[in-house]
């Protein structure tokens, strides 16, 4: 087996050069593929289904003794469309993003609106302190503290390593 078999869509025509001997539903499943890889590249796939996943880009959830730290990406958003909830041992990031863009050109004219809700949750690992927790938003990157609980900070134990 090598790695292009591996791959959906990917170089199955190499395949059929290979063996003469394919089968009739064999042949369509070539047939199949090569119209799929003559016809997706026409379109930005990746680029479109990000931009309708949402607002929401990348979490980012780091822990160090006394806290954790969450960082989520949220291009184009102000803070007052942005809700951050501690449920259930679970932090929820929700918003409503609304996105406009007009081009104006000479010989036309493009205006484009898109509306979407999005919401995150993140289970932490720990209890934490819900009166100390601090949210701020800065250039599109919310950054939220959540100061470990004392009984989260007691439960933390070393534990050795030994040489086997």
């Amino acid at each position: 087996m090598e790695l292009n078999d591996l791959v959906p869509f990917r170089n199955r025509r190499r395949r059929a050069t290979r063996s003469t001997h394919l089968s009739p539903f064999e042949r369509m499943h070539e047939e199949m593929d090569r119209l799929f890889d003559d016809f997706l590249p026409q379109f930005n796939v990746g680029r479109d289904l990000e931009s309708s996943v949402g607002a929401l880009g990348s979490i980012d959830l780091s822990e160090t003794d006394d806290a954790l730290e969450v960082k989520a990406d949220l291009p184009g958003m102000q803070e007052e469309d942005i809700d951050v909830t501690l449920r259930n041992g679970s932090l929820v990031i929700s918003g409503e993003r609304e996105h406009e863009s007009e081009e104006k050109k000479k010989n036309y004219y493009r205006a484009e609106r898109a509306y979407g809700a999005f919401t995150r949750s993140v289970k932490l690992p720990c209890e934490v302190d819900e009166e100390r927790i601090d949210a701020k938003f800065k250039k599109g990157v919310l950054t939220i503290h959540l100061p470990k609980s004392p009984a989260a900070k007691e439960n933390q134990r070393k534990i050795e390593i030994r040489a086997a």
